[in-house]
């Protein structure tokens, strides 16, 4: 598997250390990053080669991200979804000086006080994983097969209000994707409108 993901890797975008302009497409190798963590460790794409991975793109101070933590739904698909391997990637592209802006202390803290779970918390200060991905919202959500192929872009869900009353009832795209993965079926909805706040690059 790691031959397949790093033959999907070599058309795939590189970002790091540079912008790259082409957002990621569905059915497309996802476009490769190298970010370093709130840990200070680094994560490349290419170092879960085999495994599911989950995007998520983070600003703590948007009205709709708080619907999903402060509801416990993104805590819950986190830890549904890592306890049955699957990678699960925070990344914050606010620049310093934005709304969101975190570093690593601060989105530990966030981490802390909302019990998030992810695999780990990117810091991507200058936008270049954002802008390759395009990503637009947060939560803007991206899904990735072992292969290293997109396979989801979009939303976590299926209704676009800052109103977590308004959970229940929704369609969780994020986690429907995970499922026809886990199940060897083509996603059955593998784009989807993102909501919420702009990206503050």
């Amino acid at each position: 598997m790691k031959s397949l993901l790093a033959a999907a890797l070599g058309t795939a975008i590189a970002v790091t250390g540079t912008v790259a302009h082409a957002a990621a497409t569905v059915g497309q190798p996802a476009p490769a990053f190298t970010l370093t963590d709130t840990q200070g460790t680094s994560h490349s794409l290419a170092d879960f080669a085999g495994k599911t991975v989950v995007l998520e793109w983070f600003n703590h101070e948007c009205p709709f991200v708080k619907k999903h933590y402060g509801a416990g739904n993104m805590q819950k698909q986190q830890n549904a979804a890592t306890g049955k391997g699957v990678v699960w990637l925070v990344v914050n592209s606010s620049a310093p000086g934005k709304q969101g802006h975190v570093n690593a202390e601060q989105a530990n803290a966030v981490l802390g006080e909302w019990k998030a779970t992810p695999t780990a918390f990117l810091l991507d200060h200058d936008g270049t994983v954002g802008k390759a991905y395009g990503a637009k919202t947060t939560p803007h959500m991206f899904v990735i097969d072992g292969a290293g192929v997109l396979r989801y872009n979009g939303a976590i869900d299926s209704n676009p209000s800052a109103d977590p009353a308004d959970i229940p009832g929704a369609t969780q795209f994020v986690d429907a994707a995970l499922g026809d993965l886990a199940a060897n079926r083509a996603v059955a909805r593998g784009t989807t409108q993102p909501y919420g706040c702009s990206v503050k690059y």
